[in-house]
């Protein structure tokens, strides 16, 4: 079975740029999900993140299937950010509210798994729900190094 997977923010900087410590890794899913053409996805709340410090034209965006942010995806945030309690002590609450809009996406749109580079926030949040059995979503660690067995379900 081919994996979907969403594409975080952290991934994909990781993916364009030689000096980040996970480029090689992020390369090597890259390339493995294309070769299985797996579908791809690119959250319009990644391209608002990215948007911020560098234009999202520097992304290989045709390779990617678009998901905006809509009314369905933000009363799943809300039921998911309910489920957390909030956030932890110490974390950025922006940020992780941003985080999981991309898991209600993710979830919304029964896309199995996220790689990501962020092990603080979005990693550990969407672990802390599916080994709780309240999300079904998979977050994969870039500092893991590459392992296409991460990908199934």
């Amino acid at each position: 079975m081919t994996a979907s997977v969403l594409l975080d923010t952290s991934f994909l900087i990781s993916l364009v740029d030689r000096n980040r410590a996970n480029h090689g890794v992020a390369t090597q899913y890259y390339k493995w999900l294309l070769e299985q053409q797996s579908p791809l996805y690119f959250s319009a709340i990644v391209a608002a993140e990215i948007a911020i410090k560098q234009p999202i034209t520097d992304f290989p965006l045709k390779n990617f299937r678009h998901i905006p942010f809509n009314i369905p995806h933000s009363t799943e945030a809300a039921r998911i950010w309910n489920l957390l309690g909030g956030h932890d002590n110490g974390d950025n609450r922006s940020v992780v509210r941003d985080d999981v809009k991309i898991m209600a996406q993710a979830l919304h749109e029964g896309i199995s798994f996220i790689l990501t580079e962020d092990a603080f926030t979005l990693y550990k949040y969407c672990e802390r729900l599916r080994v709780s059995h309240k999300l079904n979503i998979r977050a994969i660690k870039l500092a893991d190094g590459f392992d296409s067995r991460r990908l199934s379900d």
